[in-house]
């Protein structure tokens, strides 16, 4: 896999897709993602009032990959250049852990024609090759099926339910652990 930085964000290729930084001038394409109802309905916002709420969040998202606290990726299609969504590590710890927690999000029109498979496969690269990860993780919602579905297909294997783990608006939320090791990775790609 190749990549080049920008900033403190690699940008990395697939064959359908650059995974790159997130700009303020993507506010307006990332809003109508954002502000998409079944779109947030798994990622513990409320959906986004407006463009300029967006911009800030990609300001912030810059902000904490500056300083190494999360990287998130725009998917952007090669033959378009259209941006569908975004995805990233939300966190990692490299120094005696060597994991790091996933997060992602398709605009709907692109669901099920395997954008976010091949958007994380090529982030999954770039983590167990070139961060040294060891261990991938999701958290996510018992009913996100989809989710479920398509990290299973990856490799993913359940590890249990954390019990309200997450406060969702006025409630507390179970959310379950699904994981990625390296060796499984190197397994399936070998």
């Amino acid at each position: 896999m190749e990549y080049r930085c920008e900033g403190e964000i690699p940008v990395l290729e697939s064959p359908r897709l650059t995974l790159r930084r997130l700009e303020k001038t993507d506010a307006d394409q990332m809003f109508e993602y954002w502000s998409d109802p079944e779109v947030v309905k798994y990622m513990n916002v409320p959906p986004f009032a407006n463009a300029e709420e967006t911009a800030e969040m990609i300001k912030w998202l810059n902000l904490l990959a500056e300083t190494e606290d999360t990287i998130r990726w725009g998917i952007e299609l090669k033959d378009s250049g259209r941006l569908i969504g975004s995805c990233g590590y939300n966190t990692w710890q490299l120094a005696g852990a060597h994991r790091a927690e996933i997060g992602y999000e398709l605009g709907r029109p692109y669901w099920g024609q395997g954008y976010m498979r091949e958007a994380l496969l090529t982030m999954f690269e770039f983590g167990f090759c070139t961060m040294g990860l060891n261990r991938i993780e999701a958290l996510l919602y018992p009913v996100n099926y989809a989710s479920i579905r398509l990290l299973q297909k990856l490799g993913f294997q359940r590890e249990g339910m954390l019990r309200e783990y997450q406060q969702a608006g006025d409630r507390f939320v179970d959310l379950d652990m699904y994981s990625l090791l390296r060796r499984e990775w190197a397994h399936k790609i070998t």
